[in-house]
């Protein structure tokens, strides 16, 4: 990250944004108001009031579906806590914002500041607390860190107070209240079972969503007819996988801590709902390959060496954030077929997980692991003209719902294809007519979760004959 550093000093965003107001932000608070500098030298914590800590801790998956043989990555939480530890002011306050695996606040980063404080004759306690982070990437990034409920806790009662007055100082609380908690294992946890909670909802459609496609049903009317309850208006479909760099992860957390922090041996018997459902979610996008492969054999034709086109790198629509996106599991699967593999995606610009898969996100790290055929796909770029990518495509698959591809049409489809082709929808976007067109035009049509299709082809063929 030390590139971002001369960035950031000179008032310019580091990173591509969605939302408009971050740019003008950085840049007012560099230039105009002076309130923000950035530095790669940690002697600056001596002057700190407060010290706040975002320093990733993720939890690694040593196999594809079985989240129970991973790990969380402690090390630079770890190390990070010593510098800070070895340098703060004894009365500055230590937030981690981080999500952690629940008792690290308490029984890993409060003994690190302790031992630090006592190598230096500090007597005093440490002043530590957690307050998890919660932000959504897109158009309203600032408002969803801002204008947001927060949860927060103290390792004592000082540092109590002072995260409270803090985070009153800094966020919205008047109008989205700041819930307190006893101890920071309660607030860890909060975080860990909120993204748990929302993992497990959206996993349990898989097994309906594959019932759906094996006996007739459309799983995305259903929906939203159990949406018109008010009690079960945020049941969301799926897709093709679940991203962005919580819900994969936050459950290993707190089933790693169990045993690990905690020191209970009985986890694999405790957890088996959080741990099935996050497996689930990891592997949902191989069915998006099935799908497309069968759709290809339909049309007479193999997935080895067929042009294939996704449309939708980012996890979730009208973002550009490609953080474990159900997509890259589509790809990956796809190019171990022998598929071609093309990449359209109006939001991103470089899909990392792929053009730099030997560092990225760290050496070894890369879903490439889990996958053979892989080494060509560092050479896979996003491209951002539609027409042009479709030219010669011998199937495309819907994965991501962005905005622009909610009224293609078609007639265009086929025709920048240069003929019919299968269309493999993986969120529920296309309609029954477009769905019915795309037969007319002499296209296959598989879908998740959407099993009326052949009712549809059936109707056409009838009509045709």
């Amino acid at each position: 990250s030390y590139w971002k550093i001369p960035l950031l000093n000179r008032g310019q965003s580091p990173v591509k944004a969605e939302d408009p107001e971050v740019d003008p932000m950085i840049a007012r608070c560099v230039n105009e108001k002076r309130t923000l500098t950035a530095t790669f030298n940690s002697d600056c914590l001596a002057l700190a009031d407060v010290v706040v800590v975002d320093v990733q801790c993720d939890y690694l998956k040593r196999e594809l579906g079985n989240l129970k043989t991973g790990e969380a990555d402690m090390a630079a939480l770890e190390a990070t806590m010593r510098t800070i530890g070895e340098r703060i002011r004894p009365d500055c306050l230590v937030l981690i914002e981080t999500t952690v695996a629940p008792g690290t606040t308490e029984f890993v980063a409060l003994p690190i500041l302790r031992r630090a404080f006592e190598t230096r004759g500090i007597a005093s306690q440490p002043l530590l607390a957690h307050s998890f982070e919660r932000v959504m990437p897109g158009r309203q990034y600032v408002a969803s860190i801002r204008d947001f409920w927060r949860v927060c806790a103290g390792c004592n009662g000082e540092a109590r107070k002072r995260v409270e007055k803090f985070l009153r100082e800094v966020l919205n609380t008047v109008d989205y209240p700041l819930t307190v908690m006893d101890r920071p294992i309660e607030s860890e946890t909060t975080k860990i079972v909120e993204n748990s909670y929302r993992a497990t909802i959206l996993a349990y459609l898989h097994e309906w969503s594959l019932f759906a496609e094996r006996n007739g049903v459309d799983l995305i009317k259903v929906i939203k007819a159990i949406k018109m309850r008010p009690t079960h208006s945020n049941m969301i479909f799926p897709g093709p996988g679940i991203g962005g760099y919580c819900l994969p992860k936050d459950g290993g957390l707190g089933y790693w801590a169990y045993r690990h922090i905690l020191g209970f041996e009985d986890g694999d018997s405790l957890f088996k709902i959080t741990p099935t459902a996050i497996d689930i979610n990891d592997t949902r996008g191989l069915h998006v390959a099935e799908l497309t492969r069968d759709a290809l054999r339909n049309m007479g034709r193999y997935i080895a060496g067929a042009e294939v086109l996704i449309c939708g790198a980012s996890y979730r629509q009208d973002v550009g954030d490609t953080r474990y996106s159900g997509s890259e599991l589509v790809v990956r699967k796809l190019t171990e077929m022998g598929a071609e593999m093309r990449v359209h995606d109006p939001y991103v610009d470089h899909w990392y997980e792929l053009e730099s898969q030997d560092t990225y996100p760290a050496p070894g790290h890369s879903w490439k692991r889990f996958f053979r055929n892989q080494n060509d796909l560092v050479n896979v770029r996003v491209q951002k003209d539609l027409k042009t990518a479709l030219k010669g495509a011998e199937a495309v698959i819907l994965a991501v719902p962005h905005e622009p591809y909610l009224n293609l049409k078609p007639e265009d489809i086929v025709k920048w294809a240069g003929g019919p082709l299968a269309v493999i929808d993986a969120f529920g976007i296309l309609s029954d007519d477009a769905i019915r067109r795309y037969f007319e035009l002499g296209c296959e049509v598989k879908a998740l979760g959407r099993g009326h299709i052949q009712r549809i082809k059936e109707e056409v063929r009838r009509k045709g004959a």
